[in-house]
């Protein structure tokens, strides 16, 4: 994995993981994570790097005024920079490192208040995998209802339309697993993951000094984990996407 790579990741991981927001796309090089019509963070796809755009008000350059001596210089930097124009400041931060990504997290959340919760764990099932049981579209125990397993499908195939979701994956011959304690959704014993836990002598992925990795948490194709510039809804991420996030809603 390249070091842009994993600022891909890494930045999706966080948004995702503070924020309750929409993710729109404009299908070419522009990223935008909105919430009530105004843009939290905007983001510039380019072969190399990425730009990363924060706007200001009047009253958030004021209060950063008074706390600036609290980010990096390179933030300072970029801030004084930028341009005015008649909706705020446009603060153009380009980032191609985890380093500079990570003195960028505290003015994004300088900007914006996280605003996701975290999400309960009461009822809580989990796979040998780690993904959340109660919250797969296969599962038939606890109190999942038909009406959530319909909502739940919609979601999928919304945010992974790549062909699985217009067939049999997700129809009426969909297939359904009631825990791992029976096999899995497959029950030939076919699931890598734990094939995986089982090479490397652990009952479950959680267990493992590897954990999490790629073959932990890949049960849908096209996770979509790297930045992307279509749209996906602030709901659909959370029940379509998050739950097969490592460490998201797990363990």
């Amino acid at each position: 994995m390249t070091e842009l790579q994993k600022v891909s990741e890494e930045t999706m991981r966080f948004m995702r993981g503070k924020y309750l927001v929409d993710e729109i796309g404009d299908n070419k090089n522009t990223l935008r994570f909105r919430r009530g019509g105004k843009t939290i963070l905007t983001i510039y796809v380019h072969k190399d790097h990425y730009v990363f755009l924060l706007i200001f008000g009047k009253a958030e350059r004021e209060k950063f005024e008074v706390v600036r001596n609290e980010f990096s210089p390179k933030i300072q930097q970029a801030y004084d920079d930028a341009t005015t124009f008649h909706d705020g400041k446009w603060v153009h931060i380009t980032v191609s490192d985890l380093e500079t990504l990570e003195i960028v997290k505290p003015l994004i959340i300088y900007k914006k208040k996280p605003n996701r919760k975290p999400f309960p764990k009461e009822q809580a099932v989990y796979a040998s995998c780690g993904h959340r049981c109660d919250l797969c579209v296969h599962y038939t125990g606890g109190t999942i209802s038909e009406n959530f397993r319909k909502e739940l499908k919609e979601r999928l195939i919304r945010v992974y339309a790549n062909g699985i979701g217009d067939g049999g994956y997700w129809g009426d011959d969909m297939k359904l697993c009631d825990g791992c304690h029976t096999g899995g959704l497959d029950k030939n014993f076919n699931c890598g993951s734990l094939k995986c836990a089982t090479i490397n002598g652990v009952g479950q992925c959680q267990k493992c000094n590897k954990y999490p990795c790629e073959k932990s948490h890949n049960f849908y194709a096209g996770l979509k984990p790297e930045i992307h510039t279509n749209t996906i809804l602030a709901d659909d991420v959370t029940w379509a996407i998050l739950p097969y996030v490592p460490k998201q809603y797990g363990n």
